[in-house]
């Protein structure tokens, strides 16, 4: 059987999938590999844990006759950046996009080349410190300047991945394009920044995301992809699906609003609200909001369960009481401290979970806290486009309080979920096949469920 195979490299799991040439799925296998910590003691993923799986899972089903592989690719998440020496091999950790950058050297940057939000805006990305992945060589430059010295190229995750196999070091548009802090986006090119400081030399060339390298691996002739962002793969199936302009919320440890159909420029408001641009495969803008959401619920349904003593999934069981979520609404007061949500929103002075007669009065009312800061975020990802079809998908499309909240508070627009497990393994694949798909093509891997919401009672 002749596949494609992928792998979906995320913080949490490492995935790998074979697509066969209808792309079905036909296998998948996912490994979790233990962080470990750089040389300033903070966790890390461990790249060359990460290359040792992908090597030796690569190598085995090769040696498959049940698999022919034909194409490999690579989706991994974003602000993440192997640095290489000019034997192609990392010169430091796989940097933590969580780790902090030491206060003097982003002042020092700021003064050099102007107000942050003046910068945010040219480059569409909020001032996120080391999630500003394009401030990771400037930090070395000037903080561990022994490692910078011995770089050749700094190279997005994805096209790191690809590296391996190929030797060609290369860029692409949705890597560039995740809040980087590189790219100036009225001008289509790096940001003058960039060229001040001379990290375009150590940036690849850009190449089309659906460019393929065929090169020989362990006596095969296969074909490499050069890797995608996992958000801009998590886009592409949908494209197909829809007929007209849509948003999708993918949900997950952050919940990200999706909008390609905005070309308006972000205003401060919106990138003090945590509102970005991605880029498509051609470089076309996509306008997202992020919420920390996933993060936050899994925090808050931890004090939930310790304090009302109940088993580890009692919550996966709650269906929407609509009576309830009326009494909630009745003289309605935020009743949750969020820990790890930065958006400003007026506190409760009591926080505590006493103040609930139960679990499940206390999760409709963490639900509905959720899902008014997840609206805030929809809105301002959709701004004004007009738009009519609204797709969620992610780990919170089981959560049926969520996903009815949302359908009723969008009620004038087509809300549907989509149960599919590929996440962006798929729109990897998309990327480099050879073939145009169509939305009954696709139907086998997505479920969309259309939301209707029961008459309340």
């Amino acid at each position: 059987m002749k596949v494609t195979a992928i792998f979906d490299i995320g913080r949490s799991n490492k995935k790998f999938f074979l697509f066969d040439k209808k792309l079905k799925e036909v296998y998948r296998a996912y490994t979790i590999i233990d962080e470990i910590q750089d040389e300033d003691g903070f966790p890390c993923d461990d790249i060359t844990g990460i290359i040792g799986w992908i090597k030796k899972t690569l190598s085995k089903f090769l040696n498959k006759s049940k698999y022919a592989i034909q194409a490999v690719n690579f989706s991994a998440y974003g602000a993440s950046m192997v640095h290489v020496d000019k034997f192609g091999k990392p010169v430091a950790p796989l940097y933590n996009y969580l780790k902090p950058i030491p206060t003097d050297i982003l002042e020092g940057f700021y003064n050099k080349y102007g107000d942050q939000w003046q910068l945010a805006k040219e480059t569409s990305s909020p001032p996120l410190a080391m999630l500003n992945s394009g401030l990771q060589p400037y930090w070395l430059k000037y903080a561990k300047p022994k490692i910078y010295d011995q770089i050749k190229w700094s190279l997005h995750l994805p096209q790191y991945l690809s590296y391996l196999f190929t030797g060609l070091p290369v860029s692409d548009y949705t890597s560039i394009g995740c809040h980087t802090m590189l790219w100036d986006f009225s001008k289509k090119d790096y940001h003058r920044w960039v060229y001040e400081e001379k990290i375009d030399h150590l940036l690849a060339p850009i190449v089309d995301t659906t460019t393929m390298v065929l090169k020989s691996h362990e006596g095969h002739r296969l074909k490499f992809g050069v890797g995608i962002h996992d958000s801009s793969a998590a886009l592409l199936p949908y494209f197909i699906f829809a007929n007209s302009p849509f948003l999708l919320i993918s949900t997950g440890t952050w919940s990200i609003s999706m909008n390609p159909f905005s070309a308006a420029p972000l205003s401060r408001k919106n990138l003090q609200s945590d509102v970005l641009r991605f880029m498509q495969i051609d470089g076309r803008p996509v306008k997202a909001s992020r919420l920390f959401l996933g993060n936050e619920y899994k925090g808050q349904i931890k004090k939930l369960r310790t304090h009302f003593r109940k088993k580890a999934k009692h919550h996966h069981a709650i269906k929407i009481n609509w009576k309830l979520i009326n009494e909630l609404r009745t003289n309605y007061k935020r009743k949750f401290n969020f820990e790890t949500i930065s958006v400003p929103r007026k506190m409760t002075q009591d926080g505590s979970l006493n103040q609930f007669r139960n679990f499940e009065e206390a999760y409709h009312q963490l639900m509905l806290e959720l899902v008014e800061l997840q609206i805030a975020s929809t809105k301002m990802a959709v701004g004004k486009t007009r738009l009519k079809k609204i797709y969620i998908d992610g780990g919170f499309i089981d959560n049926e309080l969520f996903v009815k909240l949302l359908a009723e508070h969008f009620s004038d627009h087509k809300v549907e979920t989509a149960r599919s497990g590929l996440g962006s393994a798929l729109g990897a694949a998309i990327v480099i096949a050879d073939k145009k798909l169509s939305e009954v093509s696709l139907a086998k891997h997505y479920e969309l469920r259309r939301q209707k919401l029961k008459k309340r009672t």
